[in-house]
C-alpha cells in the first residue's frame, strides 16, 4: 500500500497531539522530531525534509496555534497543507494545444515501465472522448513496438510505426503528419530508454524534441527507487526541460519518498500515478488527496469518481433497497463483486475510507485474488434457484456446487455462512453505523468472503 511505513508513523505522531487541550512548544518540537524521522526512513530528500519541518513549525508555534480552539487538529491541518504543497499543491493537468493534436513526449529509463504507462494514458484519454495516437519510436529495445501494437489493439487506439530501422525523428514527424490527416486530436510518443542517462540517449530525445516541439514532455519514473527517482528526475529536468513527471508502481511503494521529493527537487509537477498494473490504473495526481491519505483522513473523492466511473447507478440503488430488505441473494452478491472489481483493488479501495487505518483488522487486510476466483466459481455453479433461494441449499446441493466448482464442501458451507452472516449484517446496517463504526471495530465475528 502505497505510504504505509510513513501513514502509520504519522498517524500515531499526531494521535498523541490530538488529545491534548494544550500544545505546547516542546509538544511541537516532540512531534516534528517524530515527523522528521519518519520523512527519513520514507526516503524523502534530506533537504526537503530540513525544510518541511522548519515550515511546519514556524506556523505551528506562531499565531496559527495560539488561535485554535483544538490546537492539536491545527498542527496536523498545517501538516496537511505543507504536506499538499511539497506535492504541488493543486492538480496539474495536461497541456493542451490550441490547434490539435496535443503532443506528449514519454521520456524514461529503460524498466520504468514508459511503453506500458503510454497504453495507460491514451486509454486515460480515450475515456475523456479524446483520440490518440501512439507512436512506436523506441527502435532500439527489443519487441518495444510489438508491444505497444498489441496495448493498442487491446485498448482500439491506432498505433503508428515505421519498424526498428527508421530513424525517431522520422517517425515523430510522419506520425504527427498522420495524426493530423485522421484528425486524431493526442500524439503520444513512446521514446527510446537506456539503462543509464548517456550523451547518446539525451541527444536522440533533444532531436525528437525540436522535430515536434512537444507540448507535454512526461518523465516516467518507478518510485519504487525512492530518492533514485528523484536523482533521474533532476538528470532528465536539466537537460530536456520536463513539463511533469509520471510515477509509476506507486501501490508498492510503502515509503514514498519519491513522491514526496520530487515537485520540491525538480520544481515538475507529478501529474499521473499508476496504482496497478491495469490498463486503466492511471489516475491524475491529486497533492491534496494524497496528503490527505497520508495523514488517515481518507480520499473520499477519489474513491468517490472511481465509484462513478465503474458503478452503474441504477444497479446501486436497487442493491441498496434490497440491502435493506435483506432481499440480497448470491446473483447481487456475484454483480457486486465485478462491480468492485471493476474500481481496482480492494485494498486500495478500503485505503481511501477515513480513518481505516485505525480500524481493527483492516490494516493487515489483504484480499487473496485466488479466494476471490473460488467465491466466484462457487456462485456460478449453483441453479438460478440457489443463487436466488440460498435456504434450499441443502446437502446434497452443497456437494455438486462443490464438485461443479474444483472446490470443497468446506468451502461452500464456508461461502453461505459468511453470505448469511452478510446478509444479517446488512439488515442491521443502520444500527451498526451508529454503533459498532464510532467504536472503530467492525460488527463482531463478520469477515469479506474472500
Amino acid at each position: 500500500m502505497a505510504f504505509e511505513g510513513l501513514s502509520s508513523r504519522l498517524q500515531n505522531v499526531f494521535g498523541k497531539l490530538k488529545g491534548k487541550g494544550k500544545v505546547t512548544e516542546d509538544d511541537v518540537n516532540e512531534a516534528m522530531r517524530e515527523v522528521r524521522l519518519a520523512l527519513l526512513e520514507a526516503d524523502v530528500n534530506f533537504k526537503v525534509v530540513k525544510e518541511f519541518v522548519s515550515k511546519v513549525k514556524e506556523k505551528a508555534v506562531g499565531q496559527e496555534l495560539a488561535k485554535s480552539f483544538t490546537p492539536g487538529m491545527a498542527v496536523i491541518d498545517i501538516v496537511n497543507k505543507e504536506l499538499t504543497e511539497l506535492m504541488g499543491g493543486t492538480q496539474s493537468k495536461l497541456a493542451k494545444a490550441n490547434k490539435p493534436p496535443t503532443v506528449i513526449m514519454m521520456a524514461g529509463l529503460q524498466g520504468a515501465g514508459k511503453t506500458t504507462t503510454s497504453g495507460k494514458l491514451a486509454k486515460l484519454l480515450q475515456k475523456q472522448n479524446h483520440k490518440p495516437l501512439l507512436v512506436a519510436a523506441d527502435i532500439y529495445r527489443p519487441a518495444a513496438i510489438k508491444q505497444l501494437q498489441v496495448l493498442g489493439e487491446q485498448i482500439k487506439v491506432p498505433v503508428f510505426a515505421l519498424g526498428d530501422k527508421a530513424n525517431p525523428v522520422d517517425i515523430a514527424k510522419q506520425a504527427l503528419e498522420h495524426a493530423k490527416e485522421e484528425h486524431l486530436d493526442y500524439v503520444i510518443i513512446d521514446t527510446a530508454g537506456r539503462l543509464h542517462i548517456d550523451e547518446a540517449l539525451m541527444d536522440e530525445l533533444r532531436q525528437v524534441h525540436a522535430a515536434v516541439n512537444p507540448d507535454e514532455v512526461l518523465l516516467v519514473v518507478d518510485s519504487m527507487t525512492g530518492q533514485d527517482a528523484v536523482n533521474v528526475a533532476e538528470s532528465f529536468h536539466q537537460q530536456l526541460s520536463l513539463t511533469g513527471v509520471v510515477l509509476t508502481k506507486l501501490d508498492g511503494d510503502t515509503r514514498g519518498g519519491a513522491a514526496l521529493s520530487v515537485k520540491a527537487v525538480t520544481g515538475c509537477p507529478i501529474k499521473f500515478a499508476a496504482m496497478g498494473e491495469k490498463i486503466d490504473s492511471l489516475e491524475p495526481f491529486h497533492p491534496e488527496r494524497m496528503a490527505s491519505r497520508i495523514l488517515g483522513m481518507g480520499d473520499m473523492l477519489s474513491l468517490i469518481e472511481k465509484a462513478q466511473s465503474s458503478i452503474d447507478s441504477e444497479k446501486a440503488a436497487e442493491l441498496e433497497r434490497k440491502m435493506r430488505r435483506a432481499e440480497f441473494t448470491f446473483e447481487d452478491f456475484l454483480e457486486q463483486m465485478e462491480q468492485v472489481r471493476k474500481m481496482g483493488p480492494l485494498d486500495q479501495i478500503l485505503d481511501m475510507l477515513p480513518g481505516m487505518g485505525k480500524v481493527k483488522g483492516m490494516k493487515d487486510l489483504k484480499v487473496d485474488e485466488k479466494q476471490m476466483g473460488r467465491v466466484e466459481a462457487i456462485i456460478r455453479s449453483m441453479t438460478r434457484e440457489e443463487k436466488q433461494r440460498p435456504e434450499i441449499l441443502n446437502a446434497s446441493r452443497r456437494k455438486r456446487i462443490a464438485a461443479g466448482s474444483g472446490t470443497s464442501i468446506q468451502d461452500v458451507n464456508k461461502l453461505i455462512k459468511q453470505f448469511e452472516d452478510m446478509r444479517k449484517m446488512m439488515k442491521q446496517f443502520s444500527s451498526m453505523m451508529g454503533g459498532a463504526k464510532k467504536k472503530g471495530k467492525m460488527p463482531k465475528g463478520f469477515k469479506f468472503p474472500f
